[in-house]
């Protein structure tokens, strides 16, 4: 190198040096005035070599640091091994301030965050964020003092509301559900059944006049049975509802006043009672805390001798100051020789990135997966052609299938009043049933068609019409999901039943035919089956949508086709790269395919499961919880052989088609499929607005991650291997499915010929008690609670 050059560079790295010197020196001065603490030019100088630092005392393997970080980010506290370890005070640019404990980088423990708007929260944090017992205080007032899970409100606490109104009660995400009083500042108060942060359920309204009611309500409003009573103990009771036609009831005067209130209109209560009682809405948070990393530096990917500079980042998306290519080294995080364990896991292509294991762990190859026999990369499976086979015209079914259209065109649009959600015993009779008669020519009631004749029956039209209402699916959507112009796609083969399935275009929904002895199953639980859907919400059993019959005339032998329409559980714009059938039996509980054949459809069954899926606390115990409800219900219909369906979709994968580790990030490591991903930021931002956890529900869009486990090669059938720390980003997909099983004759004495040969514990065919046991034991063990 000429000595021009040598002079130029050595120049350009001095100045280089003195633009970071002037920086850091106005980020002390800002640091100084809010924390109260000294630093040197010295200290700053020599932050980069630690032995000649006076302002680091070292204890141990914790010391005290004072760190001014290079986009102007301030730690001042104890420190090991390169992270923020104990206590500590951090102050971003921003303005955002953390004071308390922590764990590796991470605020672990107690602590207090303030925000620049003059919001603090002081309380309990985990990994990053609020997390069990703390306070709020909004910047408006509102102040919140309760159990937090991940950010957000969840168990018991108490909020009150810059406008004098108070809730104590339960929280779930965020949002008030359970059991919670509601006290505005004007004394009017209720007491009852919270859902989504709304009045629902049944609960107790009490107004300040002394006129109070009691009953059932929805949307914030009476909704159901319920009566409204008045200080002189005269009373109205009643089936209620905003909509007048709706509305009916009785009203019964009191002794001392039989006249009082003849006069007055139910609907008095929506338009004047409830009308200023509204529900406060939740403050929104401008940034999470667990948004709020440290500094890391990022390098560009371009070589030394010049092009990009690199860029330092702060996780909220600031960008500071580009500085020279030779200081890419001179971190200000180091503590002086050696690399940066934890934080960064090598080079590639000149950009650092992040693998989350030490490198110095023996049981961790470079890429960050356990070494050992099973330590072979995973990868995806290979892609396929869209499921199913179009029913065109040639077909085999395709006047099933315009048939099928036509009665469902006919049924959905049929003009009928409006349901109630209350629904009279007679609707579940399996007497009660529609036949339509459906000529070529048409007739008053039905179009002319190209198809031969058929007669359509529809089993118990009105509950499946209120079934759909209560799944919120639009009538409009639906027909035009299944009768559209689109065709109907037939799955390739019968299920193990005999059953055909059939997917709608859209992927909507599946349609599946039927035998006889599984409509009279349906037919048999459907009240029970009704009562427990509308019960619980978020029940993971097939959602039906509707139960019809198509008998072909004309021909010899009239041949009846019975089927049912569900939900499709895959319906999703994420690529579903596994799928597993699950029932918690060994027998035959494995795919036949050699691994060269299985592919993005393929149902994998229990011995090929090889992930245990770790939920977070709040999804893990709604799931818990949803398991023993629904296989109790199950249960006690006598039920079994159904099984629990899952859909991974592994959200990092790398061009090449592996997948890659959580906490593993390549430069090539981006989803290759176009699918949208939640990483953790996504995450957070989610966090902010709980309105958008809409998107997810229990068993749909849900993030998780998945464990490789491996089994012992000693024990071929054993049913869940041992965890071996590897885990993946996912978002799953799963629910309860084939749930029309009663344990009659022929399963009673599969049950019986099975055992002679095998461990009657390991076959599917066993009674509905001891079926949904070994189920909810063995669900419960595959899926856990992320820690």
């Amino acid at each position: 190198m000429s000595r021009e050059s040598s002079s130029s560079t050595s120049s350009s790295m001095i100045k280089a040096w003195e633009a970071t010197v002037r920086r850091t020196q106005a980020a002390k001065k800002r640091a100084n005035s809010i924390f109260g603490t000294s630093i040197s030019h010295a200290d700053v100088e020599n932050d980069d070599d630690e032995e000649n630092d006076s302002s680091i005392n070292v204890i141990g393997e914790v010391y005290h640091a004072d760190k001014v970080l290079p986009n102007g980010d301030y730690y001042t506290g104890q420190w090991s091994d390169n992270f923020p370890h104990g206590h500590g005070k951090y102050l971003w640019t921003d303005g955002c301030m953390y004071v308390g404990e922590w764990f590796r980088g991470k605020t672990m423990g107690r602590g207090r965050f303030s925000w620049p708007s003059g919001a603090t929260y002081e309380g309990e944090f985990k990994t990053g964020y609020m997390d069990g017992s703390g306070t709020y205080t909004g910047p408006n007032g509102d102040t919140y003092k309760g159990q937090w899970v991940m950010n957000l409100k969840h168990g018991h606490g108490v909020k009150n509301y810059f406008t004098g109104d108070v809730y104590e009660g339960e929280w779930r995400r965020g949002l008030q559900e359970g059991q919670g009083r509601y006290e505005w500042k004007d004394g009017n108060h209720y007491a009852g059944e919270w859902k989504n942060g709304e009045i629902r359920g049944k609960g107790l309204f009490v107004w300040t006049n002394g006129n109070r009611y009691d009953g059932y309500w929805e949307e914030g409003f009476p909704k159901g049975n319920g009566t409204f009573k008045w200080p002189d103990g005269s009373f109205y009771v009643g089936h209620w509802s905003r909509d007048p036609r709706e509305q009916n009831g009785t009203y019964y005067p009191s002794g001392s006043s039989p006249d009082g209130n003849l006069e007055w209109d139910p609907q008095e209560v929506y338009a004047v009672d409830l009308s200023e009682c509204r529900i406060c809405p939740g403050e929104k948070v401008s940034i999470l805390p667990s948004q709020k990393k440290l500094a890391v530096w990022r390098s560009s990917k371009a070589g030394d001798g010049g092009g990009e500079r690199p860029r330092r980042m702060s996780v909220d998306g600031r960008v500071s100051v580009a500085v020279e290519r030779p200081f890419d080294r001179m971190r200000l995080w180091d503590s002086g020789g050696g690399e940066e364990r934890g934080l960064f896991g090598g080079r590639e292509g000149g950009e650092e990135y992040y693998v989350g294991w030490n490198s110095e762990d023996g049981n961790r190859n470079g890429n960050g997966i356990p070494n050992g026999s099973f330590g072979q990369q995973m990868r995806v499976p290979r892609k396929t052609k869209r499921q199913g086979d179009t029913i065109c015209k040639g077909h085999k079914n395709y006047e099933l299938m315009l048939n099928l259209q036509l009665g469902i065109r006919h049924a959905v649009g049929r003009p009928a009043p409006a349901a109630s959600l209350d629904l009279k015993p007679s609707a579940f009779d399996p007497k009660e049933k529609l036949w339509t008669r459906f000529p070529p020519e048409g007739t008053k009631y039905t179009p002319p068609h190209q198809s031969c004749e058929f007669k359509w029956k529809d089993y118990c039209p009105l509950v499946f019409r209120t079934l759909r209402k209560l799944f919120k699916v639009d009538p409009a959507d639906y027909m035009i999901s299944i009768c559209g112009n689109e065709a109907l796609r037939e799955l390739s083969s019968p299920g193990k039943s005999g059953s055909f399935f059939y997917l709608t275009n859209d992927d909507r929904y599946m349609i599946k035919t039927m035998k006889k002895s599984e409509v009279k199953v349906l037919l048999r639980m459907l009240s029970a089956y009704y009562n427990h859907v509308r019960a619980f919400e978020n029940t993971l059993v097939t959602k039906f949508y509707g139960l019809h019959c198509v008998k072909l005339m004309g021909q010899p032998i009239q041949k009846k086709v019975r089927f049912i329409i569900m939900g499709n559980l895959f319906c999703t714009e994420y690529t579903i790269h596994r799928r597993f059938d699950l029932k918690g039996s060994v027998l035959g509980r494995t795919t036949d395919k050699p691994e060269t054949e299985i592919d993005e459809t393929t149902i994998l069954k229990d011995l090929d499961l090889n992930f245990i899926f770790r939920l977070q606390k709040s999804w893990f115990q709604d799931f818990c919880r949803q398991i023993d409800r629904d296989c109790e219900f199950l249960e006690q219909e006598r039920i079994m052989d159904y099984s629990l369906l899952v859909g991974l979709h592994f959200r990092n994968t790398s061009a090449a088609g592996h997948l890659i580790p959580s906490g593993a990030r390549t430069p090539t490591g981006d989803d290759n499929d176009g699918a949208p991903r939640l990483s953790r930021a996504d995450m957070d931002q989610l966090l902010l607005d709980p309105s958008r956890w809409a998107s997810i529900k229990l068993g749909l869009n849900m993030p998780a991650r998945a464990e490789r486990t491996v089994r012992r090669n000693d024990f071929e059938l054993q049913l869940i291997g041992e965890p071996t720390g590897e885990s993946y980003e996912v978002i799953m997909f799963f629910g309860v499915i084939d749930i029309l099983q009663d344990y009659d004759i022929s399963k009673k004495l599969e049950h019986a010929y099975k055992s002679i040969q095998y461990d009657p514990t390991s076959i599917s065919a066993v009674d509905p008690r001891q079926y949904s046991r070994r189920f909810r034991d063995f669900i419960l063990k595959i899926f856990a609670e992320d820690t």
